[in-house]
């Protein structure tokens, strides 16, 4: 078996994966997100014990939804729970789940649960893309998950000079404009009341809902566009909110692609298609890819 963590602000979950990517354990609990480091270290090592106790696995692999070293398994930057910065992490986990852990950002493993169990096997290059809440992208670029020290998900990456203020205090990341809580904040300004989020927005008749989507489609488009022109990665794998929002709005990203990149005869024709896993185990299943990937 393989083992998996999840690291989310207020919650952690740890699986038991079969080679298949079939879950046989799930434990989870949560915890306040202001609850100090000693408090949330002892509901890691409750998760990690509760789960691998009686699932014995050859490895676990750690979705960190911030900046985390590979080689100490300590986080660098997790800008949603910062008293964690410097935490142990795979140390905690590695004691209390008894077995090797690592741990990587939690993009780059989606890309490898993609790579392993989903959308991405046997490809040697494709781009993971999580939409909604949060956002972010793993490419894999010639048979390897791109994962520079200090990289970041491309949440950050700064798609506009003049914009708004970031939680991680530049001006004008993608993550600002193309998420829900931009997409809400978009459709109370178009009077759209009680859009809680895009599948709300999709099932609305108004021209206005229609305005606030292809607003959004393109902001989504703005990162995803960036990426096609530094990798060609030719296929987007898309997880989250623009999964279960229909085949047109994500027709809508798509032909913003199409219109702005350029491909040789040699090179994919980009195109997006759906994650064929729930977004509430990608990160699991990247978990396990990571052990697969780094642990054998």
């Amino acid at each position: 078996m393989l083992g998996a963590v999840e690291l989310l602000p207020g919650l952690v979950r740890a699986a038991a994966v079969d080679d298949d990517g079939q879950l046989r354990q799930l434990v989870e609990r949560s915890f306040h997100a202001d609850a100090g480091g000693a408090d949330i270290e002892a509901v890691i090592a409750d998760v990690a014990a509760q789960c691998f106790t009686f699932q014995r696995v050859r490895g676990i692999g750690i979705a960190c939804p911030g900046l985390v070293d590979v080689h100490t398994g300590a986080i660098v930057e997790l800008l949603d729970l910062p008293q964690l910065q410097g935490f142990p992490l795979s140390d905690v986990v590695a004691k209390h789940g008894r077995a090797p852990a690592v741990a990587e950002h939690r993009a780059r493993l989606q890309a490898m649960g993609d790579r392993w169990f989903g959308q991405g096997r046997g490809r040697r290059s494709f781009a993971s893309v999580t939409t909604g809440e949060t956002l972010g992208v793993g490419i894999l670029y010639d048979g390897q998950v791109i994962a520079p020290p200090g990289g970041r998900s491309g949440a950050h990456m700064i798609v506009a000079a003049e914009g708004e203020m970031c939680t991680c205090g530049s001006l004008g990341c993608w993550k600002t404009v193309a998420t829900t809580a931009w997409l809400r904040r978009a459709a109370t300004a178009a009077g759209l009341d009680g859009v809680t989020g895009l599948a709300d927005l999709v099932r609305r008749p108004e021209p206005a809902a229609a305005a606030v989507l292809d607003r959004y489609a393109d902001h989504l488009a703005l990162g995803l566009i960036n990426i096609q022109h530094l990798f060609a990665p030719g296929r987007f794998i898309v997880h989250g909110e623009a999964r279960a929002a229909g085949q047109a709005f994500r027709d809508r990203i798509e032909d913003r692609l199409l219109a702005v990149t350029s491909w040789s005869a040699e090179a994919e024709r980009p195109h997006l298609v759906v994650a064929d896993v729930d977004e509430d185990v990608s990160a699991l299943l990247g978990g396990a890819g990571l052990v697969l990937t780094r642990l054998g």
